[in-house]
C-alpha cells in the first residue's frame, strides 16, 4: 500500500490500494510514519507523495475500519496516533515535500497533503473534508493547517459542508499552491529544480518557514559552509538571462 522509490535525489512515496480506491487502513498509515521516519534520516533532497492510481489521490482513511472503531475504543487511540505520526512524520520532515495530487482527495488525505510543503494539483484534483457528514470530528493539528491554508471562513465551509471543490478553486483558496495539467510530472519537474539547490539550505530555509528558533545562528553560520563557496562559483560562472 506504501512504496518508496528513489530517483537521483529526489526520493517518491507512492500510495497504491486500487481496489479501495487508496483509502487507508490503519496498517497503511503506520507503514507510511515507518517510511517517513527512514526518510528523515536519509540523503534525499526532496520528498515526493504521490498515487500509483489513475484517478484518485487517496480516499482517506478506510471507513471499513470505522465499525471496529465504533465498537473497541481501545483501536481509536491507535487509529488517532497511527494516522498522527504518519502526517506529523512528513510535515517535520527537514528536506521540502511535494504533494502531487491528480483525482480525488478526501478526509485524511487532505490532511496527508496539507502536511507537505507544496501541493501540486493536476486538472483531475478534488479535494472534500467530509467528517461533519460522518458524524466524526477532524485532528485539531489538521483542522489548523486547514485554516492556515484557507482562512478560517473558507475552512469552516469545507468542514461544515464537506462539499468537494476542484483544482481550480483550491488553487484560488490557498489549497493548492501550483496548478498544472498533469501533477505528477509537473512536481517531478518542481522536485528536480529544487533538488538542483544547496541542500543545506533548503532545510534550512524550511526551519526558516516552520518558524524554528536558533535562526540568526544559522543564517550566520552558513556563510562558513561548502554549499555557499559553491554556489558563488556557479553564480559567478552563469550568465545573467539563466540566473
Amino acid at each position: 500500500m506504501i512504496d518508496c522509490t528513489s530517483v537521483g535525489a529526489v526520493a517518491t512515496l507512492w500510495i497504491a490500494r486500487g481496489s479501495a480506491r487508496n483509502a487507508l487502513p490503519i496498517a497503511a498509515w503506520q507503514a507510511l510514519a515507518e517510511r517517513v521516519a527512514d526518510l528523515a534520516d536519509s540523503d534525499a533532497r526532496v520528498v515526493l507523495i504521490a498515487s500509483r492510481e489513475p484517478g484518485i489521490f487517496s480516499a482517506g482513511a478506510d471507513i471499513a475500519e470505522f465499525a471496529e472503531l465504533r465498537a473497541n475504543p481501545a483501536r481509536r487511540k491507535v487509529f488517532r496516533e497511527s494516522l498522527t505520526a504518519a502526517v506529523e512524520g512528513v510535515a517535520r520532515l527537514p528536506m521540502p515535500v511535494i504533494a502531487a495530487v491528480d483525482g480525488g482527495c478526501f478526509g485524511a488525505a487532505v490532511a496527508l497533503a496539507l502536511a507537505c510543503d507544496l501541493l501540486v494539483a493536476g486538472d483531475g484534483a478534488r479535494f472534500a473534508v467530509p467528517p461533519a457528514r460522518l458524524g466524526i470530528l477532524y485532528p485539531p493539528a489538521d483542522v489548523a493547517r486547514l485554516v492556515a491554508a484557507v482562512g478560517r471562513g473558507q475552512a469552516a465551509r469545507l468542514l461544515y459542508t464537506g462539499d468537494a471543490i476542484d483544482a481550480d478553486e483550491a488553487r484560488a483558496l490557498g489549497l493548492a499552491h501550483h496548478r498544472a495539467v498533469d501533477a505528477l510530472s509537473a512536481a517531478q519537474a518542481l522536485a528536480a529544480r529544487i533538488a538542483a539547490n544547496a541542500p543545506a539550505a533548503n532545510r534550512g530555509l524550511k526551519l526558516a518557514l516552520d518558524g524554528a528558533p536558533g535562526g540568526e545562528t544559522r543564517f550566520d553560520a552558513a556563510f562558513d559552509s561548502v554549499e555557499l563557496g559553491e554556489g558563488l562559483a556557479a553564480f559567478c560562472d552563469r550568465r545573467p538571462p539563466e540566473f
